[in-house]
């Protein structure tokens, strides 16, 4: 028997053993992880049946974690990502639902499989809405209704659901130096031309180490950490922040509030316009009146900046390693991104390096 067929196997023992051995199955699309979802059709219903092989992930940070440690463990203990693991989403998605968010409700799970029936949230998802035609204003106002609830809710150290326990870690100075030395890494295999020696690395780190200790000094909320218009869905039947259907949150941490807005505002598939920032920003100070707002969209522009540059250096790995192009094609969008961050003034080092060692023809 083939993996693929074990894994088969393994697949329709489960869903036997959960009571949806009869359901009609039908793939759905993918992203970038190495999960796969379906649609479940049972008596006129429909779920999410969820598949992440344990075994195609690096392991994820334990949380006492050395920073060598987590070196030798791979990427994705150094940047405290959850190796696609379904206790994560399950602990993750019961900590959200108890706030009255609407995450998927579990309906059966073996987490040591990877194997997860969920609550079937729909289609909707925002951004094939507005690519649609649907007004987007009404959207992003719920997607910061949902934020603003999501930050003034407490959490501890340890998420837990139904038995199912998840160590809460915070993006720290480690993970945050993964984040922006994925630029310097892979850009110049994207673009030939680029070279960074040992000056100019020396320069970027040098950059961002003091804001990669404010991030982490300042992580105080709830990080979804990939927070943005195709991992939200419209729920308009809903009230409140709960009309905000989650996904693929199981990778979140203690974070500065700040990264969720810039995951928001600063979206690599669609194009989030000045007025559409500013009318964010203004919305979110409106329901947190006690946040520092010059404080905070310095903050939003540093650690946005740092976040763009995070994503420019994964999409430049998945086009050259994964053999993945259209990542390339998102590239000029995070840059544009880049170039709002940038007209802070308290990013003239960060503006400076990258005129010297980027030029403009190698941001297209």
């Amino acid at each position: 028997m083939t993996l693929s067929s074990e894994r088969e196997a393994l697949k329709a023992g489960f869903l036997k053993a959960a009571g949806f051995g009869d359901a009609r199955r039908q793939p759905l699309g993918g992203d970038a992880s190495t999960r796969q979802y379906e649609r479940l059709h049972r008596d006129g219903q429909t779920f999410i049946f969820m598949d992440q092989p344990p075994s195609l992930e690096t392991a994820p940070c334990p949380p006492a974690a050395t920073p060598a440690q987590r070196e030798a463990l791979g990427y994705n203990a150094l940047a405290r990502l959850a190796a696609g693991r379904v206790d994560a989403f399950i602990a993750t998605a019961g900590w959200l639902r108890d706030q009255g968010l609407s995450a998927p409700a579990i309906l059966a799970a073996e987490p040591a499989q990877g194997l997860a029936v969920l609550e079937d949230l729909g289609d909707d998802l925002f951004a094939s809405l507005i690519q649609a035609g649907h007004d987007e204003a009404p959207l992003y106002e719920a997607a910061i209704s949902a934020l603003a609830k999501i930050h003034e809710a407490p959490v501890g150290d340890v998420l837990s659901y139904d038995g199912v326990t998840w160590p809460f870690l915070t993006y720290d100075e480690t993970a945050l130096a993964t984040a922006d030395r994925l630029l310097v890494e892979w850009l110049p295999k994207l673009k030939p031309q680029l070279v960074f020696g040992a000056e100019a690395v020396a320069g970027w780190e040098a950059i961002w180490t003091p804001i990669r200790a404010y991030g982490a000094a300042n992580a105080s909320v709830f990080c979804h950490r990939d927070y943005h218009a195709e991992n939200l869905l419209w729920l308009p039947s809903r009230e409140g922040p709960a009309r905000v259907g989650l996904i693929d949150f199981q990778d979140a941490v203690r974070a500065h509030p700040a990264w969720d807005m810039s995951m928001l505002l600063h979206d690599a598939r669609r194009q989030v316009t000045p007025e559409r920032e500013a009318a964010c920003l203004a919305a979110y100070f409106a329901l947190r009146p006690q946040v520092d707002r010059a404080r905070f969209l310095a903050d939003f522009h540093a650690l946005g900046a740092l976040n763009i540059c995070r994503i420019l250096g994964i999409f430049a790995r998945l086009t050259t390693r994964d053999g993945k192009p259209k990542y390339a094609t998102l590239m000029p969008r995070l840059w544009g991104y880049l170039d709002r961050c940038l007209a802070d003034p308290e990013l003239a080092p960060l503006k400076g390096w990258l005129d010297r060692h980027v030029p403009a023809e190698a941001r297209a």
